[in-house]
């Protein structure tokens, strides 16, 4: 059986926090382990321990839900935002937040941002819901139908490496070839499988299974380099979360 996840509802507004805690209660494997109704009482509570996962809402008295993520510590709780204010999201993902969830919130879509901070927390919480289900990568298909102005193009997903924003459309890069698409790279997340892709800058996509070399920038972030020779950028708040699925310290990687 799964270990249940351990989740933090943090928002200012009682209702919010009360539907939350009542979509949470519908999931067998999870226990909510407190509410928060600011962002110094979410880091008092990280701090603290036995939190997984916070429901961070933004907009909150004294420090913002933003700010309150920027300050969590490497090795604390995944962070999934849950705000009425779409504009957040570019620097939510920069911060390092696993998902970005528009209220009213829904079942489903809450469902799939907790299996996405699962499949990211550490080694010994993530290798036992492994063996729960069909597994998260129950929604990947078996050909991801890409639109592109060609048409639809159907890919394997474990041959995509990675997937670029540029102005206003998404590049894929398969190992088959590129492939211009009018998907967002929201839309192109949801519908690839959680395990092995993650959301490495707020304008890339990763499939870390292409990937042969972490290339160390000064900023603090990394150059990921694939197989095919590509290079991608992985900002600062993500080259964090990477190095603790990895289970490297920082500085590690210079060493090496």
């Amino acid at each position: 059986m799964s270990q249940s996840l351990r989740v933090l509802i943090a928002d200012d507004e009682l209702l919010a926090r009360k539907r939350l805690s009542r979509l949470l209660g519908a999931f067998p494997d999870v226990e909510i382990c407190g509410e928060a109704a600011d962002g110094d009482a979410v880091l008092a509570a990280a701090r603290a321990g036995g939190v997984d996962i916070i429901l961070l809402d933004i907009h909150m008295p004294g420090l913002n839900g933003l700010e309150a993520l920027s300050l969590l510590p490497e090795d604390g709780p995944r962070v999934i935002l849950c705000t009425a204010h779409a504009e957040h999201a570019v620097d939510a993902f920069e911060y390092g937040a696993v998902d970005y969830v528009l209220k009213p919130v829904e079942a489903a879509r809450l469902q799939k941002a907790l299996e996405r901070a699962r499949a990211r927390l550490g080694p010994k919480e993530a290798q036992e819901p492994a063996a729960r289900a069909p597994s998260t990568n129950a929604k990947g298909l078996a050909r991801l139908p890409i639109p592109t102005r060609q048409g639809i193009v159907l890919v394997d997903p474990e041959s995509i490496s990675h997937a670029t924003l540029e102005g206003e459309l998404v590049t894929v890069f398969t190992t088959q070839g590129e492939f211009l698409t009018d998907f967002t790279l929201n839309e192109l997340a949801d519908k690839l499988p959680v395990e092995g892709f993650q959301r490495v800058h707020r304008r890339a996509l990763l499939n870390l299974a292409h990937v042969t070399r972490l290339e160390p920038l000064e900023t603090g972030g990394y150059i990921a380099r694939t197989t095919k020779g590509h290079s991608v950028e992985i900002s600062r708040q993500s080259a964090r979360e990477l190095r603790r699925m990895l289970g490297l310290r920082r500085g590690t990687e210079e060493e090496g």
